[in-house]
């Protein structure tokens, strides 16, 4: 990419406005640029037809305005939309659009690649190449929301692609005030989620920045397992560390904390473990969000059977805990939790057919 003028989209509202007083606009002038900028779609300068003709042009002249690129797009068979898209350096995210009943949510990333090596995410076999600049993970939403139809509107907004948000704060931070402003996007905080496999340091650094919901990657009962899947974040921020920020978390009334639960078979889905969670959950006001694995090829991991996720649910149920089985979508175009790579396309890498097994033997655990 060559292209020399600044895109506009990477203005902060704050840069946006000096900017323009720096032209000689009025300083009310920069809401109505946002407003073409973040809830009106505009592809170009040109499409902003009540800016007069001049205006319009002194735009193209001293920027740009420039979304990601779709290089591709595939659809599910649920209906459940895959967006690989382009950034201007050449590398590759991937964003998912799940509809859900009256609900159109959209998975975004935050990282190219991913900084953490989590054994059941296919987007740990990436690696990190950068962290995305705020312009690019809002640029997301701006991107898929101008695929739809005029009548269609993306309601919810999930932090759930590529990569772990809370390496990336500070970027993270200025696209969520996007989203969330009244200027910008306009999103309720209630209707957007970022999930974190639980940087400690930087969970409550977030909340005091930004009211979203928070969801929390745990995946394991114990240190020992969760060392094994998750080594490089447990390491840093063992079980009982992340516990004690979450029961520090202030939350206001009538919102939770939710846990994330990847249910590996033999691994962490026995009556011991579903016990454990109670005991680890008690204190914090919370709901259990259980995720059958999604399977992928070269992954040692398997799907649990569907008794097994149904015998771990009635078991937090009957503690009175609140336990959803989330209905993963996408997998036949490895869109679905865990199974997101910018290099690997679902025409290459067809889904894995679950291998129902009792036991994953622990030599095939990751070190």
């Amino acid at each position: 990419m060559t292209e020399s003028k600044k895109n506009i989209l990477a203005f902060s509202f704050e840069e946006l406005e000096a900017w323009l007083l720096d032209l000689g606009w009025k300083k009310y002038r920069a809401k109505q640029l946002l407003s073409w900028l973040y809830q009106r779609r505009a592809a170009d300068f040109e499409e902003m037809t009540d800016l007069s003709k001049a205006d319009r042009a002194l735009l193209a002249e001293k920027a740009s305005l420039r979304h990601l690129e779709i290089v591709t797009r595939r659809k599910s068979i649920d209906g459940t939309e895959k967006f690989l898209l382009g950034l201007e350096d050449g590398n590759r995210i991937e964003s998912v659009l799940i509809p859900d009943d009256n609900r159109l949510t959209l998975c975004i990333s935050s990282q190219a690649g991913c900084t953490l090596d989590c054994g059941f995410c296919l987007t740990a076999r990436e690696k990190l190449k950068r962290n995305l600049k705020a312009d690019e993970i809002v640029g997301q939403i701006l991107t898929v929301q101008r695929t739809l139809p005029e009548e269609s509107r993306i309601t919810n907004i999930v932090m759930m692609g590529m990569g772990e948000p809370l390496a990336n704060l500070t970027q993270v931070v200025e696209a969520l005030k996007r989203m969330i402003s009244p200027i910008g996007l306009g999103f309720s905080p209630r209707r957007v989620t970022v999930s974190t496999a639980g940087m400690v340091p930087q969970i409550l650094k977030l909340w005091e920045e930004v009211p979203v919901n928070l969801s929390i990657s745990l995946n394991a009962t114990t240190n020992e397992v969760r060392d094994q899947i998750m080594p490089k974040v447990n390491r840093l921020y063992p079980i009982e560390e992340l516990l004690k920020v979450c029961k520090a978390f202030p939350l206001p009334s009538r919102r939770r904390i939710t846990f994330e639960y990847v249910l590996l078979a033999g691994v962490n889905d026995t009556p011991e473990d579903a016990a454990r969670l109670v005991r680890l959950s008690h204190g914090i006001r919370c709901k259990i969000n259980l995720i059958p694995f999604n399977e992928f090829l070269g992954s040692p991991y398997r799907r649990p059977a569907d008794q097994d996720v149904l015998r771990f649910q009635d078991i937090l149920h009957h503690a009175g805990l609140t336990a959803t089985v989330r209905k993963s979508k996408g997998r036949d175009i490895l869109a679905a939790c865990g199974q997101l790579n910018s290099e690997v396309g679902a025409a290459s890498l067809p889904l894995v057919q679950p291998v129902r097994r009792t036991q994953t033997p622990t030599s095939a655990l990751p070190c």
